[in-house]
């Protein structure tokens, strides 16, 4: 079983804190396997951690945290060579691709030197379900802000693509990203986009933005845009808890 369509559930959440793992899924990333619509059998999920150059432990958290919650796991790793013969057929496989956070400049550029891009774009419009954090949400956009090259943010803007809008990750828990975003948005150098705060995530359906939703109380998503004389708006969006 694959989505009914092409899907990215982009997230600044999906992973939480746990008493006995290093980290476990939480309900942004069930919403994610939900939606790949899978029955009969454990839903078959591939994480990658090239944001993070495919950092052992976090690899290894991701199986405990998959063993926990039932699914099929696997990974896609490109350090220090990719770990299976061919990364298209393993993504292809998938019901639900994630994506870990960190360098998002790093994560484009290698996925470009191994042709995976392409292979994203196939999975995607062959009802895979993408989806992650931070980083592992800008890069289905057109662009973001991101810390990859140092503490002070810069915009992002060789994205994916998959849908038309640029992505603001950790809204609410960066002082940084807000302001920053709303004015590469103002200025032109990103598109308009959608901004989520820590604990939510935006659903597209093809490109279309679909609903906002959360998994922790309270918080929000926004849609960020610029009116034609350069004024920006940011307008909360309704966002429903998982």
């Amino acid at each position: 079983m694959t989505a009914a369509e092409p899907t990215i559930l982009a997230t600044s959440g999906g992973m939480v804190a746990s008493r006995r793992l290093r980290w476990e899924f939480g309900p942004l990333t069930d919403y994610a396997v939900e939606l790949a619509g899978v029955a009969g059998r454990a839903p078959r999920v591939c994480f990658l951690a090239t944001a993070m150059g495919d950092n052992a432990e976090q690899i290894r958290g991701f199986y405990d945290a998959a063993a926990q919650r039932g699914f099929f796991p696997s990974h896609l790793a490109l350090f220090p060579m990719p770990n299976v013969e061919d990364p298209r057929e393993l993504l292809l496989s998938q019901d639900v691709i994630w994506v870990l956070g960190g360098s998002v400049a790093g994560l484009l550029a290698m996925w470009r030197l191994h042709g995976i891009e392409p292979a994203m774009r196939e999975a995607w419009q062959a009802g895979v379900v993408l989806t992650g954090v931070s980083a592992g949400s800008i890069c289905w956009h057109s662009g973001g802000t991101t810390d990859s090259f140092g503490p002070q943010l810069r915009p992002v803007t060789d994205g994916l693509a998959l849908v038309p809008f640029s992505n603001g990750v950790h809204y609410d828990s960066e002082p940084q990203r807000r302001p920053m975003f709303q004015s590469l948005i103002g200025d032109g150098t990103l598109a308009p986009g959608y901004a989520t705060e820590d604990g939510v995530g935006v659903l597209y359906r093809g490109s279309r933005f679909v609903e906002a939703v959360t998994e922790q109380p309270g918080k929000t998503a926004y849609y960020v845009s610029r009116s034609a004389e350069g004024a920006v708006t940011e307008q909360p969006l309704d966002t429903r808890l998982l």
